[in-house]
């Protein structure tokens, strides 16, 4: 149990929050939510033991194990699987212990002795399926076979974060805290991770702004505001409705809600029976009844802004016609893509698939290798991507930086809008250099909404945002009048603002008929495909109705498809079975009680423990290659 009694924790001068009681236990998946600077990461910090509270209790068990993920970017020679396997302390060091006395050759009796407690240690603590736990944990993030062997410092910094994140769920924890596990994350590498903790067992603490993830993993929600640490029973929609239930007895707060649905309402009642602008129109109704609920929890945001009218709107606006697009080599082949007015598109795929590719392609055509990018004289692209925020010039300040783009315009007009992004107080003067990367990305967006553009291009705008800009950015994004293109792995704002899904997958880009809802069952339909052998294009191809012989010719085509599969089935069952009856022999064979009282079969008892283990692996292994063998065959 981790439990919090009438604590408070300032830093410096700042009370971040005071007289806060809560009690957490096995099971329960804790939110941790708040404003930038509220002190979520203060209470991890406080958790961790880097410093005490100011007042009050802080009380957990000496015995609980604490695992977190290390925010410094690892730089380790060793392979990733290593790097993963060392998040299990005691693992290493039974390891570790082991090695030490199977190299001792003077002590022989007490070594094998010893060796037999080590090794049943290593048993009970799953030591033996450690290798395939910590591949599995690989898999998940998005790591292929191929790199588990590659040293840590080899890859990029996104992915030596994922590497931290694999340790820390390597560790067989009590209390695991994370904090932002999503920001380095793709969308199937998310919805893994989403699976994996719901089945965690310890205590979660988990701070997160992807209110979907949050919604998907959390059990109970606890809110820092106004120096108070306030808990709530359920996920984070349900946190919200609470909220909003609580809001809405103040009059004023209400108030302001209404007028937030009443521009909504207003602006689909202008331009729902307008042929160009229906579409628009029919996405803001879908969610103005949820507007209607949530909007009110955040009436207190700081954050409020929105697109200006685009000077021109013309029809047609940029076109990629036969495209192939890339660096040194191709990425993606065959596109035709059309934008038009009033487009809402979300790009879906896995990392490296060839989202940021295609979208460049459509910002400056700098990853065009072939074919033709026809844009419209009247179109104006803003385009949002991250490596934008490492170009803010750091000794100018958020106002410089804004003149650059709005000569001639007032300061107090520009001070005014920088306001509504967060920017106040002489923070507007200052030099960005030592901004939080949140800071840095709200300053590039109001730069880009500065310009008026008619094509929006976001790639993975959200990354850094808090929950109430995330919401601030969302209402924007349903107001924006313009077409837009976005890449996001936040699937609120997904589902939101974007009328139609393209899914980047295999060289190419294709229109994703289903819901994003019904994007991971899509991604499992392709992980077994890639295992299937594909159809013959003779029978792909084929438009008519088959003959008797035409019939039994692709009969005998389907059975000659799902033999190898039915074979391997067979196979692996075959393979489990003697593994059940080795591993029945060998429990016979460590039952004997001599193999431990006699000093001459400690050699012999060290090797079948060993043997054990192996089998145990083995058998781990056959299990999750029979469910995959037999998911692709109930498939074909």
């Amino acid at each position: 149990m981790l439990s919090l009694n009438q604590v408070s924790l300032r830093r410096g001068r700042k009370m971040l929050f005071e007289n806060a009681s809560i009690q957490v236990h096995a099971g329960q998946r804790l939110g941790l939510i708040g404003s930038n600077g509220s002190g979520k990461s203060s209470l991890f910090s406080m958790i961790l033991g880097e410093f005490e509270p100011d007042s009050g209790d802080l009380q957990i068990s000496a015995a609980d194990r604490i695992a977190h993920v290390t925010q410094e970017s690892p730089n380790s020679t060793k392979s990733a699987l290593d790097f993963v396997l060392d998040g299990d302390r005691e693992l290493r060091e039974v390891q570790a212990a082991i090695t030490a006395k199977e190299t001792r050759e003077k002590e022989r009796f007490e070594a094998g002795a010893d060796l037999h407690l080590l090794y049943e240690k290593l048993e009970t603590i799953d030591g033996f399926t450690a290798q395939s736990r910590a591949a599995r944990l690989l898999h998940g993030l998005g790591f292929s076979d191929d790199t588990f062997q590659k040293a840590v410092r080899e890859f990029s910094g996104g992915w030596r974060m994922r590497l931290n994140l694999a340790q820390s769920l390597m560790c067989r924890s009590d209390i695991l805290l994370l904090d932002e596990p999503t920001n380095h994350l793709d969308l199937p590498a998310i919805l893994w991770l989403e699976h994996w903790l719901k089945r965690y067992r310890g205590i979660l603490l988990l701070i997160s702004h992807d209110r979907d993830f949050l919604d998907g993993v959390c059990t109970r929600i606890a809110h820092i505001e106004n120096r108070q640490l306030r808990l709530y029973p359920g996920n984070y929609s349900q946190f919200e409705k609470q909220r909003t239930e609580q809001l809405a007895q103040q009059q004023s707060m209400h108030q302001r809600q209404q007028k937030e649905v009443k521009h909504i309402q207003a602006y689909v009642d202008r331009f729902r029976y307008k042929a160009s602008k229906a579409r628009q129109a029919q996405s803001r109704l879908k969610m103005l009844e949820r507007m209607t609920l949530i909007a009110p929890a955040h009436v207190d945001s700081p954050f409020r802004f929105h697109f200006m009218e685009p000077k021109k709107q013309p029809q047609h606006l940029l076109k990629l016609e036969d495209a192939e697009l890339g660096y040194e080599n191709p990425v993606l082949s065959g596109i035709k893509l059309s934008l038009v007015a009033g487009d809402r598109i979300g790009l879906l795929g896995e990392n490296g698939a060839g989202k940021s590719t295609l979208i460049k392609a459509l910002a400056d055509g700098s990853t065009l290798l072939r074919g033709e990018r026809l844009l419209s004289k009247e179109t104006k692209i803003s385009y949002f991507a991250q490596h934008q925020l490492d170009q803010l010039n750091p000794d100018k300040s958020p106002i410089d930086h804004l003149r650059d783009h709005s000569a001639g315009e007032r300061e107090s007009d520009l001070r005014n809008y920088l306001g509504r992004f967060g920017f106040g107080g002489d923070m507007i003067f200052e030099p960005v250099a030592p901004f939080s990367g949140g800071e840095k990305a709200r300053l590039v967006l109001a730069m880009i909404i500065r310009q008026r553009p008619n094509l929006l291009l976001l790639d993975e705008p959200t990354n850094h945002l808090d929950l109430e800009m995330r919401h601030a950015l969302c209402v924007a994004l349903l107001e924006y009048s313009g077409a837009l293109v976005v890449i996001s792995h936040d699937r609120h704002l997904l589902r939101s603002v974007c009328d139609e899904l393209l899914v980047v997958h295999n060289g190419t880009v294709d229109r994703f008929k289903q819901t994003l809802d019904d994007y991971p069952a899509w991604l499992k339909e392709q992980q077994i495909q890639l295992k299937v052998e594909s159809a013959s294009s003779s029978t792909k191809n084929m438009d008519k109705l088959p003959s008797k012989k035409q019939a039994r010719q692709l009969e005998a085509q389907r059975r000659q498809r799902l033999k190898p599969l039915l074979d391997r089935v067979r196979n692996i069952e075959q393979l489990l079975a003697a593994n059940r009856i080795e591993r029945e022999m060998l429990e016979k064979r460590l039952a004997d009680e001599t193999l431990y009282t006699d000093p001459g079969r400690m050699e012999e008892m060290t090797g079948l423990i060993k043997q054990r283990g192996s089998i145990k692996t083995s058998l781990e292994n056959l299990e999750w290659e029979w469910l995959e063998a037999s998911e692709a065959l109930e498939k074909m």
